[in-house]
Parts: structure tokens; sequence; C-alpha cells
């Protein structure tokens, strides 16, 4: 089987499967290509096993107050420096709710009530995986600003003078339709 060594954070790296198998992870058998619904994928003649490769949930949060949105300056590649909205990946029993303010809470020190769901998006240009991300309505309900965890700086920007680095398209296309959505 082989193996990526991915480090997203420093001290959380963690092994997870490469693009794809060589091996069957439940077998050991070599794996082949074979036709499932229309796509090749890499398939255990012996087990049945098939390599789905889905993308990786993520959740988070739009945070708008007098006309502002509350940015996050990335601390890790991808994209270190660039901003995104406050967002993460889901971890295993999480729903998105609580991943998206925890989020929250952990990249900027904001406790937050969410006000519901803003939208869905396809993530494709994080290099380590495919996402969809998943963006709440939030407003503020505690804490206090400061960056944390994996941001190097938190702040509210106007609308109207957003930074030109935002990390991902689906982060710029949720700010847009929320710019939008609020004229």
């Amino acid at each position: 089987m082989r193996l990526l060594l991915r480090a997203t954070h420093p001290s959380l790296a963690r092994l997870v499967p490469a693009r794809s198998f060589t091996y069957c992870p439940r077998c050991a058998s070599r794996l082949v290509l074979r036709d499932d619904h229309g796509t090749r994928r890499p398939t255990c003649e012996n087990c049945g096993f098939i390599n789905y490769r889905n993308p990786v949930p993520a959740a988070g949060v739009i945070l708008a107050r007098r006309g502002e949105v509350l940015l996050v300056k990335r601390r890790f590649a991808p994209r270190a420096g660039a901003w995104c909205l406050p967002a993460g990946f889901m971890e295993y029993g999480e729903t998105p709710e609580r991943c998206a303010l925890r989020e929250l809470l952990e990249e900027t020190g904001v406790r937050g009530r969410l006000d519901g769901l803003f939208g869905v998006y396809a993530g494709f240009d994080d290099p380590r995986v495919r996402t969809v991300l998943i963006l709440f309505r939030s407003v503020q309900a505690g804490g206090r600003l400061s960056s944390g965890d994996d941001a190097i700086d938190a702040r509210f920007f106007r609308f109207s003078r957003l930074p030109r680095a935002i990390a991902f398209a689906a982060h710029r296309r949720a700010l847009e339709e929320f710019r939008a959505a609020i004229r």
C-alpha cells in the first residue's frame, strides 16, 4: 500500500491515502482498474474493495457586522499568508455546525451563534484534497478577537476593501455572493 505523509499543521502530521492504492488496504492483493458505473477505479478482485476518492467535508462561517466580514490570515500551506473565512476540516463524528463554531473559536477567539446555512461549495483548488465547504452565517456571541491555531491574523474587512489574496476560490465565491445578498 502506498501512503503519503501530509503535514497540514506541524503538530498534526498524519498518514493519509495517496492518490491511488497499488495494493488493497484490506487484503493486500494487487488492485486493478475496473469500470464502476462508468468510472475506472482501482478495485480488488479478491475481496471487492473499491478505492473511491471522495471529497473531504469542511465547515466554516461568514461572520459579518456593520458592512464588514471576519477573515483570517493562514499560517500554514497551502497558501500561507493569504486570507480566508474561518473554516476547517470536519472531525470524525462532528456535525458541520459544531465544526464551524469550533473553527471560528480556534482561529479567531470569537464565540459564535449560527444564524442559518449560507451555502455549500465545491473546493477544487486545495492541492491536498478536494473539499465540500459548508458555510453558515454567524453572529458574535462572545469571546475576544485574536488570531490563534493556524491563523496568524484575524480581523474584520469592509466588503469594499477585501484583501486581494483570498486563499481559495470557494471562499472568494462565497464572499461575492454574501456581498451581493446584503446589498
